[in-house]
């Protein structure tokens, strides 16, 4: 039976004790009804394991030791793949969207403010909790990194990867079905995923300036989470 699962942001290299914040603890403790010398395991959301042994279920400080060395850099990135998607005002659906990333492999969120964005502001703090509960229920030891939200323009301008498209759904006659480039391995990818109401003229115009392959994502019309999940799917099985 595999043990329980936990994250623990402060990193266990070098050390043989360790003590687990409250929320933690009270999962451990409360929830879970762990007692003194059971197992469990944690990660440290950068691709390191350990498994360690409750010492004292102090339900607000459970103290855990180290009782084997840490395994390192398990599912190490093949590709990176990062997504930038509009906020949406709508917040349930964009919270959707980092829990299916997550449990994807994607491995940078970059939440984008564009023309046609209509909120501007995101709870890092909620958001980052809702990666770390998708990232230890899908059985993953790395934690995708969510950016604090960008203006567009600064984004594309400065982005640097081996590969970079724009999805967009206006008729242009160098747009290529994402599917079809997938077979040209790079070793970082980067998608734009415009907002509710797509990428203006300009902002896509500006994108083809500074090298993005413009990509459609399938023969329908996507919403905007449901379209970075699409990209999601192609771009991290390559």
């Amino acid at each position: 039976m595999a043990l329980p699962f936990f994250y623990f942001s402060d990193g266990f290299s070098q050390k043989k004790i360790l003590i687990l914040n409250e929320e933690t603890s009270k999962h451990i403790v409360q929830v879970l009804r762990m007692q003194v010398g059971e197992k469990l395991q944690l990660t440290d959301g950068k691709g390191n394991l350990v498994t360690v042994e409750i010492a004292d279920n102090n339900r607000k400080k459970c103290v855990v030791n180290i009782v084997e060395p840490p395994t390192t850099n398990l599912q190490p990135p093949t590709s990176n793949t990062t997504i930038a998607i509009s906020l949406l005002k709508n917040t349930n659906r964009f919270e959707w969207f980092l829990e299916k990333a997550t449990e994807m492999g994607v491995n940078t969120i970059v939440p984008l403010i564009c023309e046609r964005t209509e909120k501007q502001h995101l709870k890092i703090e909620r958001q980052h909790s809702i990666l770390i509960s998708a990232m230890l229920q899908s059985q993953q030891c790395r934690l995708p990194e969510l950016k604090e939200p960008v203006k567009y323009k600064s984004f594309v301008e400065n982005a640097d990867y081996g590969r970079k498209f724009i999805a967009h759904c206006e008729a242009e006659e160098n747009k290529v079905q994402l599917s079809s480039q997938l077979q040209q391995i790079a070793t970082s990818k980067l998608i734009l995923i415009g907002p509710e109401g797509d990428f203006t003229k300009q902002e896509i115009e500006l994108a083809l300036k500074n090298n993005f392959t413009p990509v459609a994502l399938g023969n329908t019309r996507l919403r905007t989470e449901t379209a970075a999940i699409v990209a999601a799917c192609l771009l991290t099985q390559f």
